[in-house]
């Protein structure tokens, strides 16, 4: 008998091995539409529909994805013109302690302020940026009042989540996603263990 797939998994296996998938030439031409466009666009659809379900999205009012578009790569400053000696210079190869997939979530927030950050998947990049869908979701709807399983981001502690390092890319940049052997010094935070960088 054969074996039967959902059509999550075949999204999600096309996606694991994009390349060899029959979509890699629908995705190429994305690329080259995504870099001439804005920075940040609202989309009707996710992109991944089975990644943006397994996050925490429903096909209902109160939730709203963006493409958030970052550049990629470490960071640089202008050059120092006064003298200095060569190893203080440092004007490139700064690398930024937050994920690049962090800040998409954070410029994201800054441009929808009424609602909220619940999550972000990766959905492509080519030679200069890296593009992200994030998932936002407005605390005010009665719809998402009324859901169970989505109302706890209406309650005060969760405002301005993104900021305090409080989704899924915030957790991995705090060093918070492992558990158990060789975690202890990273909960509650860095800083509280002494362990910032001097």
């Amino acid at each position: 008998m054969p074996e039967i797939h959902s059509s999550y998994s075949l999204v999600r296996d096309a996606w694991k091995k994009l390349k060899k998938s029959k979509i890699y030439t629908l995705h190429k031409e994305r690329m080259i539409e995504w870099r001439n466009g804005p920075t940040l666009v609202r989309v009707e659809h996710p992109t991944r529909m089975d990644r943006a379900r397994s996050l925490g999205y429903k096909s209902k009012t109160g939730y709203a994805i963006v493409r958030a578009r970052v550049r990629r790569g470490g960071r640089n400053k202008p050059k120092i013109m006064g003298g200095r000696r060569p190893r203080r210079l440092a004007y490139n190869k700064l690398t930024p302690k937050k994920s690049i997939q962090w800040i998409a979530e954070e410029r994201t927030a800054d441009k929808y302020p009424n609602m909220e950050v619940l999550n972000s998947y990766y959905v492509g990049e080519d030679g200069y940026y890296k593009y992200y869908e994030v998932i936002l979701v407005d605390k005010s709807q009665p719809e998402i009042l009324g859901d169970s399983k989505i109302s706890w981001i209406a309650e005060p502690q969760n405002n301005g989540r993104v900021y305090r390092g409080l989704t899924s890319a915030g957790y991995k940049g705090r060093g918070l996603r492992p558990g158990g052997t060789g975690s202890s010094k990273s909960r509650p935070s860095i800083r509280a263990n002494d362990r910032l960088r001097r």
